[in-house]
């Protein structure tokens, strides 16, 4: 749990609990769609891990702490798409986005083999294993970073309402395209208010959509 924040329940939006949070159906879904991704990862990941090891030997996956639901903390997973001392090297790289979100299109960190991954989304794969768990959802929001809630304002909280998600509003809808972090914010919180099991897999099927004729990575 965050331990810079005084009042949670303030900042988190109240007692009151998002009706996605409990969804049985919801839960469900994500339990079958995680195993059918997980299932996909196990056939890719030799290859995948080849590939890395031959463009930038080190480790195959990345892992990070990241903000979930209600500002409880988890380690996301992804197979490494950057060099092995990106953190070190981020200072040296231009942010191109507004706000709390760090985005730039030809950051010099990504490797070739970890740009392939990122336009084809094959680096999220093993989050996968984060949606089994409980800990991300299918469709949700973007997992925040520390870094970035630590410096969030009041009404920013409020898109942690819900489990951070493999894809989500802004990801669906081409997320190269927006770079204003306040944005993402009105659309996460959109999102919570349009959101039932039907608007879930139908942003599920416009992911996949936009996966497969490459809209919106980079």
């Amino acid at each position: 749990m965050l331990a810079h924040s005084p009042n949670l329940k303030t900042e988190f939006g109240g007692d009151k609990t998002h009706p996605s949070v409990t969804s049985k159906a919801k839960r469900l879904i994500d339990l079958v769609g995680s195993l059918v991704g997980l299932a996909i990862t196990a056939v890719l990941f030799i290859p995948i891990a080849i590939s890395i090891q031959i463009d930038n030997p080190g480790p195959i996956f990345y892992s990070q702490a990241r903000c979930g639901l209600n500002g409880q903390t988890f380690r996301i997973w992804k197979f490494r798409s950057m060099v092995t001392n990106a953190e070190q090297l981020k200072h040296l790289v231009t942010n191109e986005a507004k706000g709390n979100i760090f985005k730039n299109r030809k950051d010099p960190r990504i490797t070739r083999v970890g740009r392939f991954l990122r336009r084809t989304s094959l680096d999220e794969l093993p989050q996968f294993w984060n949606v089994f768990k409980g800990e991300m959802s299918l469709v949700g929001t973007r997992p925040p970073t520390l870094d970035e809630v630590s410096q969030y304002e009041q009404h920013h909280f409020q898109r942690l309402r819900v489990k951070p998600g493999i894809t989500g509003e802004w990801q669906a809808n081409g997320r190269s395209k927006v770079e204003d972090f306040e944005e993402i914010v009105q659309m996460d919180i959109a999102y919570q208010k349009k959101w039932s099991v039907m608007y879930d897999l139908h942003l599920i099927i416009k992911t996949i959509q936009s996966v497969l004729v490459k809209d919106g990575a980079y």
